[in-house]
């Protein structure tokens, strides 16, 4: 596997480019703070933001779902610390919802740039909607990304990492549309010739 260390968009199978940042919950270093789990990383434009905010407490709503598949959350946007730790008190606050998850301050844009998340096409200040899921080897397994006026489909996260860890558990793959307790595609067994 090949780390990324462009500002290129990591691809599927790549290693997840490793760094350290601050965050709400602290200094991390991602390798570190990854260990042993499965990781949904995902971008925001900015903070304090109507569709940012209902995607965050999504996130936060569903967080024991994505703890049960042994996945940690992370949030990421190049607003500053005292405005993540700021928004997540106002959504408290008016949503009733905590924010249980980190969010990376990513102010230098070194995260976004590493995992490609600035799209000068769509603003050169702000990153896309993106969401990486990376495997317990920290490798990107799968990535997706939305424009920045559409918000992101929580279902379809969950159901693509359980489709991930369903088919690396069974040695299978999903047809479309698969949901867990589906049937599932089982390769024909390999001759040896």
């Amino acid at each position: 596997m090949t780390e990324v260390t462009t500002s290129g968009i990591p691809r599927i199978g790549d290693t997840a480019p490793d760094f350290r940042a601050l965050t709400t919950q602290g200094e991390i270093q991602f390798s570190e703070w990854q260990k042993g789990s499965w990781v949904i990383l995902f971008s925001h434009p900015a903070d304090f933001t109507p569709v940012c905010s209902t995607e965050l407490t999504e996130f936060a709503k569903r967080s024991a779902e994505f703890e049960k598949r042994n996945t940690k959350l992370i949030g990421l946007s190049i607003d500053s610390i005292h405005s993540h730790l700021a928004w997540r008190e106002n959504l408290k606050q008016i949503l009733d919802v905590e924010i249980g998850y980190p969010m990376i301050a990513d102010i230098s844009m070194d995260v976004s740039s590493k995992f490609g998340m600035i799209h000068p096409g769509a603003s050169a200040t702000a990153t896309v909607r993106s969401v990486f899921v990376i495997d317990p080897k920290r490798t990107i397994r799968a990535l997706v990304y939305y424009p920045m006026n559409v918000g992101r489909n929580v279902d379809e996260v969950m159901r693509l990492l359980t489709a991930l860890q369903t088919a690396d558990q069974n040695a299978c793959a999903t047809p479309v549309n698969w949901k867990p307790g589906e049937k599932v595609i089982v390769p024909p067994p390999r001759t040896e010739g």
